[in-house]
């Protein structure tokens, strides 16, 4: 059952997010018929933009998440709002890469490591934010730890993973530490340790540890403050067929008359849900 959970260690100087994700992938890899690579590149996207939704205080306002990079993998994109939900897409679901030398599938290498990650929140305020930074190394974790630092003066560990096997997604989930500002040189220390004595995500969830055990381990404190709420993220799709005809209206008229000629009626497809609209002409004549 996918879940994310929040708390406090270090006495409420180090805040964790830990998320379990494995649903909303495998939802993910079935709509776009995602290679294994695809599957874990848009996973580990799909789990932060889960994870970053949490922070977001209305429903109804989103965050947009980007890497355009140099990689076979094309542009891959995450949108998530504030309940949360998520949708994302590749250009290349058919992406495959050999196996790093760990035996480990490519992320990085299918992102390339020329290229951007693009951070747009839509908050209602009149502009949306955007942040950009240069990609680190496209393997998703480390590029938004960096972002964290460096646009949002926000020192964290960031740790993303999906597992597949030939079954589809057997685990996906993450987890997100960031220092309060009166975080002590002994927690940070805590925390270093911690995390680099830990297994993988991935791992620890294919252990069936609990999200509370997971961030007991990657903090090094057993006394956790847990923040009582309820949150269950999903894969969903917000499109319909007012959207699509909206944008079908801005095309111009010579442009749409052809279409009719030659097709009798336009399809459109949805990007992030592969949901197909068809317009005839008499749709959209006024």
């Amino acid at each position: 059952m996918d879940e994310i959970k929040k708390y406090l260690a270090c006495e409420g100087r180090v805040n964790i997010i830990c998320a379990e994700t494995t649903s909303l992938v495998e939802e993910a890899r079935k709509i776009h018929d995602l290679s294994p690579l695809a599957t874990a590149t848009l996973g580990r996207l799909l789990t932060m933009g889960a994870i970053m939704g949490t922070r977001i205080k209305e429903e109804n306002d989103s965050i947009t998440l980007q890497f355009k990079g140099n990689g076979p993998i094309g542009n891959v994109m995450c949108v998530a709002n504030g309940k949360p939900s998520v949708k994302g897409y590749v250009v290349n679901t058919k992406v495959d890469l050999p196996l790093k030398a760990n035996g480990k599938l490519d992320v990085g290498g299918a992102i390339g490591k020329d290229g951007f990650l693009y951070v747009i929140k839509d908050l209602g305020l009149k502009e949306p934010y955007v942040g950009i930074t240069p990609i680190t190394s496209g393997e998703i974790a480390e590029d938004f730890a960096k972002y964290f630092a460096e646009s949002e003066q926000t020192p964290s560990v960031v740790a993303l993973g999906v597992l597949v096997d030939s079954q589809g997604v057997k685990k996906a989930g993450g987890y997100f530490i960031t220092l309060m500002p009166d975080a002590t040189e002994e927690d940070i220390k805590q925390i270093e340790e911690a995390v680099a004595k830990a297994d993988s995500i991935s791992t620890m969830l294919d252990k069936n540890m609990s999200l509370q055990q997971i961030a007991e381990t990657v903090t090094g404190d057993e006394n956790l403050m847990v923040l009582l709420k309820e949150i269950k993220p999903k894969y969903e799709c917000d499109c319909n067929k007012e959207k699509f005809k909206t944008g079908i209206k801005s095309l111009k008229k010579e442009e749409l008359d052809e279409v009719f000629e030659n097709q009798g009626e336009i399809e459109t497809v949805c990007q992030f849900c592969n949901k197909k609209y068809r317009f005839k002409r008499e749709d959209i004549e006024e």
